[in-house]
């Protein structure tokens, strides 16, 4: 056979939605890959039932419907903390993955190098491989996922193009304060980088925690590429709905790669859509509350069932330490990747094996997350509850 692109040989296949289709297969409780059980809100389905019979069916304007960036322009324009352009600051994307692949492919040439925090979402690390470029790794050190800025700057000195912050971050929940992202914004002004954030998870900060928006911060609109998503925040993770924003000269390019990656994103699905963002702040106050909720009275039962855990600053990931079941004997020699086949057959719930994540050597975490209806995250903690007798 002739021979295959070497590229593809350097990244696997994701172990998130993996894990999903071996949950599937033994009927476990997904905890694995991050999508809720329960509804978009009935604004949002109300909308849709509409445009199924008075569409639009076909193509929207590539680079996202009118009516739709005007609306993520008014929303998105009060987090930035200016006007956006709809015309030339943003693209929509088919989902946020779509949008980092965009905006590493539009700043990115072959040999460029892109520092990436790692544990980090596993698409990054592709994302810099599929665009030609090299990523180079900066350790957030567990438990409290600090780092340290003078490996950023290193990074920087060795020609990183671009800096890749995921703010809230998945998988560990950290949320950047606002001294670090100006920390990491003046290194990038400095060395004439780009700062691609993604920022899906921004509705879910925990208090005291608050979310800064990178490119909200003085004088770093001009280098930060804001990639989002409206999946998460309208619990609407399969319309695959997302959206690039940055300054005019980027966002003409990135409209470039975009029509030639996925033409455009579903049409019918952006005029449902556009009645979420147009939602006031109260909907975005309840939907910090119910997660806050579920954090909590997740945390608590991983707790009770004698889990030791980090607290998440953001998002609705959690890391569970599981050293001390892979010290016991029955564990000798396993991944943790093993260690969540396992969980899977025999305790009924689906995580996602930390290694995945970490670019470092690191094998003792497990990520779970808590989207998911009391009753169900009730089941799940009965289930891990069962897991030290199962161990004796």
């Amino acid at each position: 056979m002739p021979q295959l692109s070497k590229r593809v040989g350097t990244f696997t296949d994701s172990v998130i939605r993996r894990m999903t289709r071996i949950s599937d297969h033994y009927g476990a409780i997904n905890l694995s890959q991050g999508f809720p059980d329960f509804d978009p809100p009935k604004p949002i389905l109300d909308a849709l039932a509409k445009a199924a019979y008075a569409g639009p069916h076909q193509y929207s304007i590539t680079y996202g419907a009118e009516n739709f960036r005007q609306a993520l322009a008014e929303k998105q324009g009060r987090t930035i903390g200016r006007a956006i352009d709809p015309e030339t600051e943003i693209v929509v994307t088919c989902g946020g993955t779509e949008a980092m692949m965009c905006a590493m492919m539009t700043v990115c040439n072959p040999g460029d190098k892109v520092l990436v925090f790692s544990p980090f979402y596993e698409n990054y690390g592709a994302d810099a491989i599929l665009s030609g470029a090299e990523p180079i790794y900066v350790p957030l050190v567990p438990p409290e996922y600090d780092f340290d800025l003078s490996l950023v700057e290193d990074g920087f000195r060795q020609g990183a193009k671009a800096i890749v912050v995921c703010n809230p971050s998945n998988p560990c929940g950290k949320v950047f304060t606002e001294e670090e992202l100006t920390a990491i914004g003046r290194l990038a002004v400095q060395y004439d980088a780009y700062v691609i954030t993604d920022e899906v998870y921004e509705h879910m900060v925990y208090a005291p925690n608050h979310h800064t928006c990178m490119a909200a911060l003085p004088g770093m609109f001009d280098n930060t590429i804001t990639c989002n998503s409206l999946s998460k925040t309208y619990s609407i993770t399969g319309w695959r709905l997302g959206y690039l924003i940055g300054p005019k000269d980027v966002v003409e390019n990135a409209k470039k790669v975009h029509d030639f990656l996925t033409v455009g994103a579903a049409a019918p699905l952006q005029e449902a859509a556009t009645v979420g963002l147009r939602f006031d702040q109260s909907y975005y106050d309840a939907l910090r509350e119910t997660y806050t909720q579920k954090r909590n009275y997740f945390l608590a039962g991983l707790d009770r069932a004698g889990l030791k855990h980090n607290v998440p600053q953001g998002t609705y990931f959690v890391m569970v330490d599981i050293q001390e079941f892979l010290d016991l004997p029955m564990f000798a020699g396993y991944t943790d990747l093993q260690f969540c086949e396992w969980m899977i057959q025999h305790v009924g719930v689906a995580a996602v094996p930390g290694s995945s994540f970490f670019r470092e050597p690191i094998n003792n975490y497990i990520r779970l997350h808590f989207a998911r209806e009391e009753s169900t995250l009730e089941e799940v903690i009965r289930r891990l509850s069962k897991m030290e007798e199962l161990v004796k």
